[in-house]
Protein backbone atom coordinates (compact mmCIF):
# COMPACT_ATOMS: atom_id res chain seq x y z
CA UNK A 1 0.00 0.00 0.00
CA UNK A 2 2.80 2.12 0.78
CA UNK A 3 4.37 1.56 -2.75
CA UNK A 4 0.92 2.25 -4.43
CA UNK A 5 0.70 5.62 -1.83
CA UNK A 6 4.59 6.75 -3.00
CA UNK A 7 4.29 6.05 -6.72
CA UNK A 8 0.93 8.01 -6.80
CA UNK A 9 2.48 10.84 -5.14
CA UNK A 10 5.29 10.80 -7.51
CA UNK A 11 3.02 11.23 -10.45
CA UNK A 12 1.01 14.04 -8.92
CA UNK A 13 3.98 15.67 -8.58
CA UNK A 14 5.43 14.75 -12.63
CA UNK A 15 2.31 16.01 -13.59
CA UNK A 16 2.26 19.75 -11.33
CA UNK A 17 5.95 20.31 -12.83
CA UNK A 18 6.44 22.77 -14.89
CA UNK A 19 8.84 21.30 -17.18
CA UNK A 20 11.39 23.97 -16.65
CA UNK A 21 14.68 23.15 -15.05
CA UNK A 22 15.99 25.77 -12.36
CA UNK A 23 19.58 27.67 -13.76
CA UNK A 24 21.73 30.36 -12.04
CA UNK A 25 21.46 34.02 -12.03
CA UNK A 26 22.22 35.66 -15.55
CA UNK A 27 23.51 39.14 -15.48
CA UNK A 28 21.85 40.29 -18.68
CA UNK A 29 22.57 43.97 -18.31
CA UNK A 30 21.48 46.82 -16.15
CA UNK A 31 17.77 47.69 -15.14
CA UNK A 32 15.63 49.37 -17.13
CA UNK A 33 15.32 53.04 -16.10
CA UNK A 34 13.30 55.81 -16.72
CA UNK A 35 14.10 59.95 -16.98
CA UNK A 36 11.82 62.07 -16.00
CA UNK A 37 11.57 65.23 -17.81
CA UNK A 38 11.87 68.66 -15.43
CA UNK A 39 8.72 69.84 -14.27
CA UNK A 40 6.78 71.98 -15.99
CA UNK A 41 5.31 75.24 -14.09
CA UNK A 42 3.62 78.72 -15.30
CA UNK A 43 5.47 81.92 -15.78
CA UNK A 44 3.69 85.16 -17.05
CA UNK A 45 4.74 86.71 -19.69
CA UNK A 46 3.44 89.32 -22.21
CA UNK A 47 1.09 89.17 -25.38
CA UNK A 48 -0.35 92.33 -27.19
CA UNK A 49 0.84 94.22 -23.82
CA UNK A 50 -1.25 92.17 -21.46
CA UNK A 51 -0.13 89.59 -19.59
CA UNK A 52 -0.23 86.20 -20.43
CA UNK A 53 0.01 82.76 -18.57
CA UNK A 54 3.00 80.32 -20.33
CA UNK A 55 4.04 77.15 -19.41
CA UNK A 56 7.81 76.74 -18.90
CA UNK A 57 10.34 73.99 -17.61
CA UNK A 58 11.96 74.63 -14.92
CA UNK A 59 14.72 72.56 -12.52
CA UNK A 60 12.73 71.79 -9.48
CA UNK A 61 9.10 72.53 -7.87
CA UNK A 62 9.95 75.86 -6.29
CA UNK A 63 9.67 79.63 -6.36
CA UNK A 64 13.38 80.47 -6.95
CA UNK A 65 13.19 77.99 -9.63
CA UNK A 66 9.85 79.35 -11.46
CA UNK A 67 11.85 83.26 -11.06
CA UNK A 68 14.89 81.77 -12.51
CA UNK A 69 12.56 80.69 -15.31
CA UNK A 70 10.66 83.80 -15.94
CA UNK A 71 14.00 85.65 -16.32
CA UNK A 72 15.86 83.40 -18.52
CA UNK A 73 12.80 83.83 -20.95
CA UNK A 74 13.99 87.78 -21.14
CA UNK A 75 17.05 86.56 -22.35
CA UNK A 76 16.03 84.45 -25.61
CA UNK A 77 13.55 85.19 -28.61
CA UNK A 78 9.75 84.88 -27.31
CA UNK A 79 8.14 84.37 -31.04
CA UNK A 80 4.15 86.61 -30.43
CA UNK A 81 4.98 86.83 -26.49
CA UNK A 82 7.33 89.50 -24.86
CA UNK A 83 8.36 90.60 -21.33
CA UNK A 84 9.24 93.68 -19.44
CA UNK A 85 12.19 92.30 -17.57
CA UNK A 86 15.01 92.59 -20.33
CA UNK A 87 17.68 94.19 -18.73
CA UNK A 88 16.89 92.97 -15.60
CA UNK A 89 18.56 90.12 -13.62
CA UNK A 90 16.87 87.66 -11.29
CA UNK A 91 19.55 87.40 -7.75
CA UNK A 92 17.63 85.48 -5.11
CA UNK A 93 14.48 86.04 -3.16
CA UNK A 94 14.21 85.80 0.78
CA UNK A 95 10.81 85.04 2.92
CA UNK A 96 9.80 86.63 5.66
CA UNK A 97 8.15 84.18 7.67
CA UNK A 98 9.14 80.95 8.18
CA UNK A 99 5.85 78.67 9.37
CA UNK A 100 5.56 77.89 12.70
CA UNK A 101 6.61 73.97 13.67
CA UNK A 102 4.21 72.64 16.47
CA UNK A 103 3.62 68.73 17.38
CA UNK A 104 5.89 67.51 14.19
CA UNK A 105 3.72 69.14 12.16
CA UNK A 106 4.48 72.17 10.09
CA UNK A 107 1.41 74.76 9.98
CA UNK A 108 0.91 77.01 6.66
CA UNK A 109 1.35 80.39 6.57
CA UNK A 110 1.18 83.14 4.37
CA UNK A 111 4.27 85.20 4.11
CA UNK A 112 5.79 88.58 2.05
CA UNK A 113 8.08 87.00 -0.69
CA UNK A 114 11.04 89.65 -1.47
CA UNK A 115 12.29 89.18 -4.77
CA UNK A 116 15.99 90.39 -5.34
CA UNK A 117 16.81 91.86 -9.02
CA UNK A 118 19.42 94.18 -10.29
CA UNK A 119 19.75 96.30 -13.49
CA UNK A 120 19.38 99.46 -14.69
CA UNK A 121 16.44 100.98 -16.61
CA UNK A 122 12.97 101.46 -15.26
CA UNK A 123 11.20 98.85 -13.82
CA UNK A 124 7.58 98.98 -15.39
CA UNK A 125 3.97 98.19 -13.85
CA UNK A 126 4.12 95.11 -16.77
CA UNK A 127 7.25 94.37 -15.31
CA UNK A 128 6.19 94.53 -11.98
CA UNK A 129 3.39 92.35 -12.33
CA UNK A 130 5.23 89.38 -14.45
CA UNK A 131 7.13 88.66 -11.29
CA UNK A 132 4.72 89.33 -8.67
CA UNK A 133 1.86 87.18 -10.54
CA UNK A 134 4.98 84.66 -11.36
CA UNK A 135 5.86 84.21 -7.61
CA UNK A 136 2.30 84.68 -6.12
CA UNK A 137 0.92 81.29 -7.73
CA UNK A 138 2.34 79.50 -4.76
CA UNK A 139 -0.58 80.29 -2.46
CA UNK A 140 1.42 80.86 0.52
CA UNK A 141 2.84 84.47 -0.56
CA UNK A 142 0.43 87.06 0.39
CA UNK A 143 2.43 89.95 -0.83
CA UNK A 144 5.61 90.54 -2.86
CA UNK A 145 8.48 92.79 -2.48
CA UNK A 146 10.53 93.88 -5.51
CA UNK A 147 14.04 95.37 -4.32
CA UNK A 148 16.88 96.13 -6.76
CA UNK A 149 20.41 95.96 -6.07
CA UNK A 150 23.01 97.08 -8.33
CA UNK A 151 26.59 97.11 -7.27
CA UNK A 152 28.12 100.42 -5.82
CA UNK A 153 24.35 102.13 -5.21
CA UNK A 154 22.06 101.78 -2.13
CA UNK A 155 19.42 99.06 -2.72
CA UNK A 156 16.03 100.54 -4.02
CA UNK A 157 12.88 98.79 -2.93
CA UNK A 158 10.17 98.82 -5.54
CA UNK A 159 7.41 98.42 -3.79
CA UNK A 160 4.99 95.35 -1.98
CA UNK A 161 2.46 94.32 -4.43
CA UNK A 162 0.16 91.73 -5.07
CA UNK A 163 -1.20 90.17 -8.44
CA UNK A 164 -4.40 91.55 -8.12
CA UNK A 165 -3.37 95.36 -7.79
CA UNK A 166 -1.14 94.82 -11.12
CA UNK A 167 -2.92 93.24 -13.47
Amino acid sequence: MKAITSIAALLLLAMTACGISPTDVQDRGSAPTVRIPPPTKTIYLVRNGKLAREPADVEDDTVESVLGALFEASARPLGDRDTALRGFTYLRTRNSINPPQRDEIQLPRTSTLTVYISGDGTLTKLGMAQIVCTAQQDAAYEVVRIVRENQGRPPKDEGRHTCGELK
